[in-house]
């Protein structure tokens, strides 16, 4: 039992990057964490972690034994699950990571009504402007907007989505509605910055055409409300999901231009590839299904 107690420390500590942090999710003081840490390192004979003033940096050792330490703890759990005949009843913490935008929008909601459904079950919500590692962060799930699944992970496609070119109609009176792809390279862009790389072009289909278009992005933001915010007032042009911009299409604070070219931008859940998944990730993949059916196509008809 002290040794999976000391598993689940030395988990805290890597992913919480510090000691204190550590210390406050396990309810203890960092002196306490500190030198169960030592003893640790001492008894493994190896160091995990290499501590400087500043930060933590994980070892090579330290990585070894965070990810097959995990894995004891996940096997573990499933056979006390087992055991106790709760297999099919979920429960436990789902941690699930999503992108800013898609997070806050939609996910966000349906992760609260889920817990509200199953009681057992602690949500917790990562939201972030990039695609973390689930088995690194000891995530459950990971729901990715326009990105192609890694095929190390198991990936479940939700919803059909495609991000299309739109500005304010202010803009649009101002500056002219381009007619073709080539007209794109003359406009002002808001540029979105995804995947820590700046974006400055767009590639669109058109059935089986492809076209990758160089656009002029005076302003830039890793926030996608921050990017319609200026295109409502006219800033530029925008390349978003129709998701995001239903709305807004059918009040008239957007429209769509070119309507016919767009990037394909399905919305998938990806999740670690186990013989076994919890309980709780399978329900809420399921339930993820059932509440995100058809595609968002619908939303800018409808």
């Amino acid at each position: 039992m002290d040794r999976l107690a000391d598993l689940e420390l030395f988990i805290h500590v890597a992913r919480r990057g510090s000691l204190a942090a550590a210390a406050r999710a396990l309810g203890i003081t960092g002196a306490a964490v500190s030198k169960r840490l030592a003893a640790l390192e001492q008894r493994l004979g190896v160091r995990l972690v290499q501590r400087t003033t500043r930060r933590l940096r994980i070892t090579a050792e330290g990585e070894r034994y965070l990810a097959q330490g995990q894995d004891v703890l996940e096997h573990l759990d499933t056979l006390e699950a087992d055991l106790r005949g709760a297999v099919a009843a979920p429960q436990g913490q789902l941690r699930v990571n999503a992108s800013l935008g898609f997070g806050r929008r939609v996910v966000a909601g349906l992760l609260a009504e889920f817990a509200r459904r199953h009681p057992a079950v602690r949500v917790q919500l990562e939201l972030s402007d990039h695609a973390l590692d689930l088995v690194k962060e000891g995530l459950d799930l990971g729901i990715q907007v326009g990105q192609t699944p890694d095929s190390r992970l198991s990936a479940r496609r939700l919803l059909a989505n495609r991000r299309l070119v739109c500005g304010s109609p202010a803009y649009l009176a101002r500056y002219g509605e381009p007619v073709s792809l080539a007209d794109l390279s003359r406009h002002v862009a808001i540029v979105l910055q995804e995947n820590e790389q700046t974006h400055g072009s767009w590639e669109l289909h058109h059935g089986r055409q492809r076209q990758r278009v160089r656009v002029q992005g005076q302003m830039s933001t890793n926030d996608g409300e921050v990017a319609l915010r200026w295109a409502r007032a006219g800033l530029g042009l925008v390349l978003r999901s129709e998701w995001d911009i239903a709305e807004d299409v059918r009040a008239g604070r957007l429209q769509v231009v070119l309507p016919d070219w767009s990037m394909p931008a399905d919305v998938y859940a990806v999740y670690p590839t186990r013989a076994q998944l919890p309980a709780r990730t399978r329900a809420f993949l399921d339930f993820l299904a059932a509440e995100l059916p058809g595609g968002s196509r619908q939303g800018i008809s409808g």
